[in-house]
This record gives structure tokens, C-alpha cells and sequence, in this order.
């Protein structure tokens, strides 16, 4: 199934929020044309490499058309427009304003096609204090609340072990286009749409906001524990840790009857979540005198055929080799340009048992450039006039 076919977009972005979201957006069948500079997406440059690929670039970039457009000449910005024009999304991820100074602004598009939704991602929004100030995911991170709340209890701060400010943005970047064109499927009227990364950081703090917003308690590094629930974490073993995550008093009474201390259901300490949170450290040793003497396997197994919610912490590459992740077909291999074969991480929904993912991995610096030119109406003594006046890029053999 592909949703979104007959969509066209044209991807105005590089590195990871913007690219991420348009990858989404082909896998589920929309034409992306992802316009770069000369010398490409930042992300072609930044390793690890195979063959002289990006593994971020190709990861990231699935299923988009290449076209090579110097902007920073006005021939480049009238054929951007002209690309635009015959868009129905545009998503871009300059610094606030510099679109508006390029002659691709959101006014400016919109004013030209008025159905065109229009994406900016930024680090923090389009207005603010803060508009203007470059971010990456780690300053996202330190001035969200995620770094504070992340951590040992009485350590120190630590970021998430991923970019999660841009994959949250490129999330949520996705959940605004696909709104913004049911809305002009209404209307027939466009948005122009601002997706900040910290905006979204923050909003991904739902228990950070119950402590803060309604408990007014400070929000408090407690390494794996859970600030609101007890016990939920990870719990000592013979050979190292299980995740223990009970909620509600029947997965309790279970856990007390799996450790062979069922009176511990019983107990007042443990009478309620709340309790169970004040008495934590009691309740740990409980658990830890059983779960220390046992393997992690022996552990989850006792735990799982109790149904009380459990698992080992898997390294990435145990996961990927595991028989769920093979039954999901987690990774999948695309057809590429230079690696003959390339795997990736496509978006992971099920549409009627599917999950849909593009048909191509990521193109050459270029690769489409011809055709996408040519598809604009313009001649092929057009294009090789701007080929050779540097406005355009085709993909260099070598």
C-alpha cells in the first residue's frame, strides 16, 4: 500500500530532522525531489562510510530523486520556484529567515500556490528569543528538560543515546504535513507549518509535566527507575540486569508470588504505586535477593510466565538478530546506486499487514537532475546551459 502516491514533495533539507521526515513520506509512496547544493547534503560527508557512502545519508534518503541547484544563484532560486510551484509540500530546515532571503519563503511559495504546504523545521521555531540561535540535537536536549531529567540518581545529567530532538521533530514534522493536507482537502487552502525541535523535545515529557505541572515536585534524575511507579526498572542478576515493570496491584501480587514472597502483597508499605515508590529501596532488595542469585534468562522467563511485564537490555545487534525482529522484517534491503544493495530502517507501520517502504535506496549527488528539468518543460540545450553555467549538477562519473 501507498498512501501518499501522487504526492509530491520538494525536500529543501539536509543532516537528519528534515531528511528523516521526507524519508517517512516516500516510504508511504509520495515523490520526493530532494534539491541539494554543489557538494550535497551535509550528511555525504559524514561517516561511518562504505564504498565512499554515508550509512546516515543512505539510511535517511530512501526513495528521493536527486537534483542539483545552486541557490545561491537567482537562476537556481527562479528554478527552485518553478520546482514548488508544481509541488503540493515543501519541507525546509534553513535557519529562520534564510528561505525568506533565497526567494523561498512560505509567503512567497504559498502566493504562487496557494495549496502548498509548507514545513519549516528549525531548532527552535520560527519566532522566539531563541529563533535565531544554531542548534544541534545536544543543545536541544540540555535546554528541553530531557538532559536534567536523564541520568543516575545524584549524577550527572546525560543526553538520550540517540539524536531523539531531530527524530522528534522529523515526527512530528510528518504528523503536520499529513494534517495540514487532510485540511486543505477541506479547505483547498495550504499552511505554512513551524516544527521547532526543543518544542518537541518538551513535548515528549508527559511525566516530567505530571511532577511538574500538577504534583509541583522537581523533576529528578533517578536512573532507571520510574519517577511514579515502583517497582519499574532494572533489577540486579547473576549475570546482569532484568526490567521489572509492574503497574497495578495483580502484576504485584504476581511478581511477590514469582520471587516466593507473597505476603509482600500484603504488606502496607506496598499497599499502593504511590507506597510502593516511597518504599523503593526496601522493595529493591526484595527483589534483588531472588533476581541476584539467578541468570537474566532464568529471570525473564520466571517473570513471563507470571505475565508480569519483563525483558533482557539487548544490545541493537542482538535485537536485529532476533526472531521477532526477522518476523517483523525490521531491516530491509533497497537497490542501490553504488552498493548494489543497501539496508535500512524503513517507517515501521502496518497498513492491512504491510509496511509500506520505498522502492529505491538514496540517490546519487544529482542523479535525477536531467529528468526533473525535463519535466519542468525546459529543453535539453536549457539544460546543458545551465549544467555548463554551474546553476545545475549532474551526477558525476568518474
Amino acid at each position: 500500500m501507498k498512501p501518499l502516491a501522487g504526492l509530491r514533495i520538494l525536500d529543501l533539507t539536509r543532516v537528519l530532522a528534515g531528511p528523516f521526515a521526507t524519508a517517512i513520506l516516500a516510504d508511504l509512496g509520495a515523490e520526493v525531489i530532494k534539491l541539494e547544493p554543489p557538494q550535497g547534503d551535509d550528511y555525504r560527508h559524514i561517516g561511518p562510510f562504505t564504498k565512499g557512502e554515508s550509512a546516515l545519508f543512505t539510511l535517511t534518503n530512501r526513495g528521493k530523486a536527486s537534483v542539483v541547484i545552486d541557490l545561491k544563484a537567482p537562476e537556481g532560486q527562479a528554478l527552485a520556484r518553478d520546482l514548488a510551484a508544481s509541488c503540493d509540500v515543501v519541507v525546509e530546515n534553513f535557519r529562520p529567515g534564510v528561505a525568506e532571503r533565497l526567494g523561498l519563503g512560505a509567503e512567497t511559495l504559498r502566493a504562487e500556490n496557494p495549496g502548498l504546504v509548507y514545513c519549516s523545521i528549525s531548532g527552535f521555531g520560527q519566532h522566539g528569543p531563541a529563533a535565531g540561535l544554531p542548534a544541534y540535537d545536544l543543545v536541544a536536549q540540555a535546554m528541553s528538560g530531557w538532559m536534567a531529567a536523564t541520568g543516575e540518581e545524584g549524577g550527572a545529567p546525560l543526553k538520550v543515546g540517540e539524536a531523539l530532538g531531530d527524530v522528534a521533530a522529523g515526527l512530528y514534522a510528518v504528523i503536520a504535513i499529513l494534517a495540514a493536507l487532510i485540511g486543505r482537502g477541506t479547505t483547498g487552502r495550504g499552511a505554512a507549518l513551524d516544527v521547532a525541535m526543543l518544542d518537541c523535545l518538551v513535548a515528549m515529557l508527559p511525566t516530567s509535566h505530571a511532577l511538574h505541572l500538577y504534583a509541583h515536585a522537581p523533576v529528578e534524575r533517578i536512573g532507571n527507575r520510574h519517577p511514579l511507579s515502583t517497582p519499574f526498572g532494572a533489577f540486579r542478576t547473576a549475570d546482569g540486569h532484568a526490567i521489572i515493570a509492574v503497574l497495578g496491584q495483580r502484576q504485584f501480587a504476581a511478581l511477590c508470588t514469582v520471587i516466593g514472597a507473597p505476603e509482600a502483597a500484603d504488606d502496607p508499605r506496598f499497599a499502593t504505586d504511590e507506597l510502593r515508590t516511597e518504599h523503593e529501596p526496601v522493595l529493591r532488595d526484595l527483589i534483588e535477593i531472588w533476581s541476584t542469585i539467578r541468570p537474566t534468562a532464568e529471570v525473564v522467563a520466571a517473570l513471563a510466565a507470571a505475565q508480569v511485564p519483563t525483558a533482557p537490555i539487548l544490545t541493537l545487534a542482538e535485537q536485529l538478530a532476533s526472531e521477532h525482529a526477522a518476523a517483523r522484517a525490521l531491516v530491509n534491503d533497497l537497490p542501490h546506486q553504488l552498493l548494489g544493495q543497501a539496508p535500512v530502517v524503513g517507517q515501521p507501520i502496518r497498513f492491512d499487514g504491510a509496511a509500506p517502504l520505498a522502492a529505491t535506496g538514496a540517490p546519487a549527488l544529482g542523479g535525477q537532475t536531467r529528468g526533473v528539468l525535463e519535466g519542468l518543460g525546459l529543453s535539453a540545450a536549457q539544460i546543458e546551459g545551465l549544467i555548463a553555467a554551474r546553476i545545475v549538477k549532474e551526477e558525476a562519473h568518474e
